[in-house]
């Protein structure tokens, strides 16, 4: 039996088949209803041990008992129950899947928005930048290098207090490394796409620019309060979503939440390297959707 099939035997046997009213409160309060006798089962396992001898049988109960009502509710806002659960294994996999990469060694695909474009144009697949810092009007400032020439400008925490983000490019270059995409990296390699005015003024102009330092400085403050990601292993579901809404009508919107928590984990590794030493070599490698450190 599939979702669907299941939908539609369990409407034959609604007792308050209306769609507005109890129709629609009576499955609602169910579903709190079954929750409630769910946790009260597992709590009698936890009280009687191996002596409650029908535990699973009786989870198996209310889990039927949820999924029934689960189905009401769905047939009562005229939505299908197959396609909810396709779309939430779809959700599920965006959201999780490049764990399942990682584990398996198995390289996700990536993306590069700018196969079509000449290569003076395109963002290059490996590259190696040397951070610096250094003090100038009693201000601390970084630098950053590829082969000998500083791209883009000098940069302070521009804050009372000394906060690091003065090395936020590494986060601009993480979401190169995993997302293919930095409208900010792109400008400062001069590598718009000017080919195609149309992309050059929507996915590589000023908007485009502002959006991704806004996505950065969003990270930080809340990479503030969790110890800059240290040890932290998932990001908050609605951060991962915000950055989505942000992005939604540019090319980087074909990247998963998993991508950006991805990208957004790996920049904090290397951040977090970068200003406990003061600087160093990161290592861009967007064959492999990897940022690495190495310190100078």
């Amino acid at each position: 039996m599939d979702f669907r099939e299941y939908q539609e035997q369990a409407l034959k046997t609604d007792r308050v088949p209306t769609k507005s009213g109890d129709g629609i409160i009576v499955p609602l309060l169910g579903l709190v209803g079954e929750a409630g006798s769910l946790l009260t089962e597992y709590k009698k396992h936890l009280r009687d041990g191996d002596a409650h001898k029908l535990f699973k049988d009786a989870i198996a109960e209310e889990l039927g008992d949820l999924l029934w009502y689960v189905a009401n509710v769905a047939s009562k806002f005229d939505l299908d129950l197959e396609k909810i659960a396709k779309v939430n294994i779809e959700k599920c996999r965006a959201r999780w899947g490049w764990r399942d990469s990682v584990q398996t060694g198995v390289s996700a695909t990536g993306y590069i928005f700018d196969r079509e474009f000449p290569e003076n144009e395109c963002l290059p697949r490996q590259f190696i930048v040397e951070i610096t810092e250094f003090n100038q009007d009693n201000s601390v400032k970084m630098r950053a290098f590829i082969d000998g020439q500083q791209i883009g400008n000098d940069l302070s925490d521009n804050s009372y207090s000394s906060d690091g983000y003065r090395f936020h490019d590494i986060f601009h270059l993480s979401y190169v490394a995993v997302l293919g995409w930095s409208p900010v990296i792109r400008s400062n390699l001069k590598l718009k796409r000017k080919s195609n005015p149309r992309i050059d003024e929507v996915e590589d102009g000023g908007r485009a620019i502002a959006i991704e330092e806004g996505v950065s400085a969003l990270v930080f403050s809340y990479a503030k309060d969790h110890n800059f990601l240290e040890g932290v292993a998932a990001l908050d579901y609605q951060l991962l979503k915000t950055i989505k809404n942000m992005s939604s009508h540019l090319e980087v919107a074909r990247c998963s939440l998993g991508d950006w928590e991805k990208a957004i984990l790996a920049g904090y590794e290397v951040w977090r390297k970068v200003e406990k030493y003061r600087g160093g070599t990161v290592v861009v490698d967007s064959d492999t959707h990897s940022i690495t450190y190495a310190q100078k």
